[in-house]
């Protein structure tokens, strides 16, 4: 009995117990967090094993950094690396709670510019409960201050280069066990999903800072002959445009609308016998507007910001970070700089400062003559939510400014009220919230989708009024998700049926609209992204596409491309959804056993590769369309009372 009651002493009494406790206690930790927070998708054994062993290694490799320094300065050092890891890996639990993704280096470098105006958003996405991920950090100290555990002292270096060659054992085999399952796991995914699933949160941060620089250098190795098989690649996939539709918008003004967060399964939805979203429901019914009720968002990190870079040069966004934040000194060919060579002026709207989303940055390479941030507009507190102005006054105050454009002109339009977490202004609208049980963020979303509905039916009669509507093609596009996974429950209710894989897929459609008067619309079931409605968009102003380096294609062609690429890799066509490597049947919603997937999971792969290419390598700078003429961001300034120019 002696024996037994003295056994954890002597556990605890080692010269390394400390060290080892550290190992274990976070190893833990990470391994409870995957399975709480994290939906990785573990089909078999050899998956769930790799999920325990994983954070093993990494854990090993940081904390056995401790062990090379001299005394006390090994027990300091060991908490000091313990906080760090454990701040790194709440960081992912809070980001991934609603964008079910994880923390990138280009992530990092965003919050630089956007630090300051997520706060009420994260707020949200907290709980009490979380002090559970910093609970090894606290007993580790109190261990130490009550002396409940040997501190480590002396020479412990010897030790070290056992643990760190333990890591690196420990890493090496994991990596094989995961390409034995995965094969080309670190070549040919782009879902960061499977690399933290088989290699680990840790494992993933490393990896990602190697690719961060590797791309960054890729840049500076370009040269001209990367564009040959790039602009090869793309004219022998260039969908010419319909003959019907070509032009016959031609010379008129353009307004782009981003409708902050809004999804497809909100069209034609009833709250209590009340539509949702009734000015949206008439333009998709009325036959005046073009209505494509099989788009789907394709955003990125960069989500908001990934959607316009999409709307407005039909390049898919980067796989990892934001273009706007890591790219912007790229050259681009965007819709500005395009329609500026048919003597369009062109102008932003925006609620907000023009620093968020390094907008002021990437505008000027886009060719935007004017940008209207929030110095422009009333940012009183009635006027404002979470990022900025309320749909309402911003459309209102934006029509004075939008008349005082040369014609035609080029403007887009960014809302923000439909923002997570959806809450609304005491008097800003009487529709009832959703009831799909214990979900404030769900329920929520219905009041501000119906708020932001109203706001755009009152800027469509202002146009009107200000006679810019017959004038004037509209497009208005749902920018990306605003109901994460992780409100599936939820959202099973809201729907009327169980949320599987195939079913999030689906629910990545967002509305899109292109309302040009004059030109008979109606619904287009054709499958599209947001990269294919520049082209359409240019192809109605009689401006042919084929000499562009663009990704997307005409969805009014004949020749549309309908295999829409995510940018992690996944896709959907009229037939098949991909989700994971696992094909599904879309009749059906059923796994199905087909070699149809080999082909069109090549065709997307090589399509994210060649934009990637086009981006990371800034490769635009060494092509230039036949009479269009280069932007110099230089030429452009963005400051109240001067023009650009």
């Amino acid at each position: 009995m002696k024996k037994f009651l003295t056994a954890p002493k002597k556990l605890l009494s080692g010269s390394l117990s400390l060290f080892f406790l550290a190992v274990i206690l976070f190893w833990i930790k990470t391994y409870a967090a995957y399975l709480i927070e994290f939906d990785l998708g573990i089909d078999n054994r050899i998956q769930k094993f790799l999920l325990f062993i994983n954070p093993l290694s990494s854990t090993l490799l940081f904390l056995g950094i401790a062990l090379l320094f001299r005394k006390r300065g090994q027990n300091v050092t060991l908490i000091i690396v313990n906080f760090i890891l454990s701040f790194l890996l709440y960081a992912n639990v809070v980001y991934y709670r609603f964008f079910s993704d994880f923390i990138t280096v280009p992530v990092l470098l965003q919050t630089k510019t956007n630090a300051g105006q997520l706060g009420d958003s994260v707020l949200s996405l907290m709980s009490p409960w979380d002090v559970f991920y910093f609970t090894d950090t606290i007993l580790l100290i109190l261990f130490l201050v009550f002396k409940v555990v040997k501190p480590l002292h002396g020479n412990n270096r010897r030790p070290a280069a056992f643990v760190l060659a333990a890591a690196v054992i420990v890493f090496l085999f994991n990596l094989g066990l995961a390409e034995k399952d995965r094969p080309e796991l670190l070549t040919r995914s782009f879902d960061r999903n499977y690399l933290v699933k088989y290699l680990g949160a840790y494992n993933f941060t490393i990896y990602d800072i190697v690719q961060n620089a590797r791309s960054s250098s890729q840049r500076a190795m370009a040269d001209s002959s990367d564009i040959v098989d790039v602009e090869n690649y793309i004219k022998a996939n260039y969908a010419a445009p319909n003959p019907a539709y070509f032009g016959q918008a031609k010379g008129k003004n353009v307004i782009y609308v981003s409708m902050e967060s809004l999804q497809s399964f909100i069209i034609d939805y009833k709250i209590n016998d009340l539509e949702v979203t009734p000015f949206l429901n008439s333009l998709a019914h009325s036959g005046e507007a073009f209505y494509f009720n099989n788009l789907f968002h394709q955003t990125g990190q960069g989500k908001t910001s990934d959607a316009e870079f999409m709307m407005e040069n039909s390049l898919f966004p980067m796989s990892q970070g934001s273009v706007f934040v890591n790219k912007a000194q790229n050259t681009y060919q965007a819709m500005p700089g395009i329609l500026k060579t048919q003597g369009y002026t062109s102008a932003a709207f925006h609620g907000n400062y023009k620093t968020f989303w390094n907008r002021s940055e990437i505008y000027k390479a886009f060719g935007y003559d004017k940008f209207f941030d929030a110095e422009y507009y009333d940012m009183s507190e009635e006027n404002t939510k979470y990022y900025g102005m309320k749909d309402v006054p911003f459309f209102e105050e934006s029509i004075p400014l939008l008349t005082s454009l040369k014609q035609p002109f080029y403007s887009k339009f960014i809302t923000l009220s439909n923002h997570f977490p959806f809450g609304m202004d005491e008097g800003d609208t009487d529709f009832p919230k959703g009831d799909f049980g214990n979900n404030d963020v769900v329920n929520s979303y219905f009041q501000s989708a119906h708020y932001m509905d109203q706001a755009l039916q009152k800027f469509f009669n202002d146009l009107k009024a200000a006679g810019l509507y017959e004038n004037t093609i509209i497009v208005l596009y749902g920018d990306h998700y605003g109901i994460s996974e992780n409100h599936n429950e939820a959202m099973s209710k809201v729907l009327g049926k169980e949320i599987t894989p195939f079913e999030t897929a689906q629910l990545q459609r967002v509305p899109v609209f292109i309302v040009a008067p004059g030109v008979k619309g109606g619904i287009i079931n054709s499958y599209g992204g947001q990269v294919d409605v520049m082209p359409t968009v240019l192809h109605l102003l009689g401006i042919d596409t084929k000499d562009y380096l663009q990704m997307g294609t005409d969805l009014l062609s004949p020749d549309h491309n309908q295999t829409v690429p995510f940018r992690n890799g996944d896709f959907v066509s009229p037939e098949l959804t991909s989700v994971g490597g696992k094909i599904y049947n879309n009749a059906t919603g059923e796994l199905i056993d087909t070699e149809l997937d080999k082909e069109l999971s090549d065709q997307v792969s090589t399509r994210l590769k060649i934009s990637d290419e086009i981006v990371t390598k800034d490769l635009l700078r060494f092509y230039t369309p036949e009479g269009f003429t280069p932007i110099d961001p230089k030429d452009y300034q963005y400051v109240k009372g001067k023009d650009s120019k």
